[in-house]
């Protein structure tokens, strides 16, 4: 096998997507930690107020430790889904219930790199998209806990697509790109100017229109109405689980973000399909 087939195969990305579901569960917890920190910096500047010290937070620092009796996590306690399962789930100190969320994401993030692997093959193209999809799972994460997209994830993706689309790394040509961009933030920045104009409340923030406006950057401007579609379809799947299954309270608002991703996802792996059936003549 030709060592291009051998880095590229959906074995080798499913081992890479389980590493870098690892740092994405570093980014989903510390990342609103670390920006929260910055606006209260910020805000105590601007109002020449002085704030309590504290010690520095990055992706990297401090070391990670169990929440509840501050055990450090030493490395092979830090082994993607192999020390989860070997812990049973627990803290190794306190014997703490250890959430599932953090297998499940890398567990998930490694299934997207095997299909990713799949779909686009052997082409350096397949890590640019290993790359947009590990985005979406943290933007969306990031979403659901906090209702923030941050815009360190939105913006750079959707200059990322602009880029690919320029250099010829994808197969959306650059004005489809651009035009995707612009068409996705003006479609949901004008839904949500219309609800709030006509309910004088807000509807929805203005990351998800950055992130429509990344997804078009990647997939050109006729994607847009079929994302939105099946944006709609991931919510309503969602959505009914968490009533029925978690008891969400029906009056409590889900974030748009992760109903965004999961559409963007669903259209890298079958948008073209679908567009076909959609408009055959097209």
């Amino acid at each position: 096998m030709p060592p291009d087939e051998i880095l590229y195969s959906p074995w080798i990305l499913a081992v890479l997507g389980l590493c870098i579901g690892s740092f994405l569960n570093v980014v989903i917890h510390r990342l609103p930690l670390m920006l929260e920190r910055g606006w209260k910096e910020e805000s105590a500047e601007l109002l020449g107020v002085a704030i309590p010290e504290s010690a520095p937070i990055t992706l990297s620092t401090p070391r990670s430790r169990c929440p509840s009796c501050g055990h450090a996590i030493a490395w092979h306690e830090n082994i993607p889904l192999a020390s989860w399962l070997w812990l049973r789930g627990r803290c190794s100190a306190c014997k703490t219930r250890i959430s599932a969320r953090y297998p499940l994401v890398e567990v998930a993030t490694a299934a997207l790199f095997a299909a990713i692997g799949w779909r686009f093959g052997a082409e350096p193209t397949t890590l640019l998209w290993c790359g947009f999809a590990a985005v979406l799972v943290a933007a969306a994460l990031i979403d659901f806990d906090t209702q923030l997209l941050p815009d360190i994830l939105t913006q750079p993706l959707l200059w990322a697509g602009i880029i690919a689309a320029a250099r010829g790394w994808i197969s959306v040509p650059l004005a489809a790109s651009v035009a995707g961009a612009v068409v996705g933030y003006l479609s949901l920045w004008t839904v949500a100017t219309l609800f709030r104009l006509i309910r004088g409340q807000e509807g929805m923030a203005a990351g998800d229109f950055k992130l429509l406006a990344a997804l078009g950057a990647w997939m050109g401007w006729l994607m847009i109405p079929l994302i939105v579609l099946l944006s709609s379809a991931v919510g309503a799947v969602i959505g009914l689980t968490l009533i029925f299954f978690r008891n969400h309270d029906r009056q409590v608002p889900i974030p748009f973000g992760p109903y965004l991703a999961g559409g963007g996802l669903v259209a890298m792996f079958f948008g073209e399909a679908l567009m076909r059936l959609w408009m055959p003549h097209a």
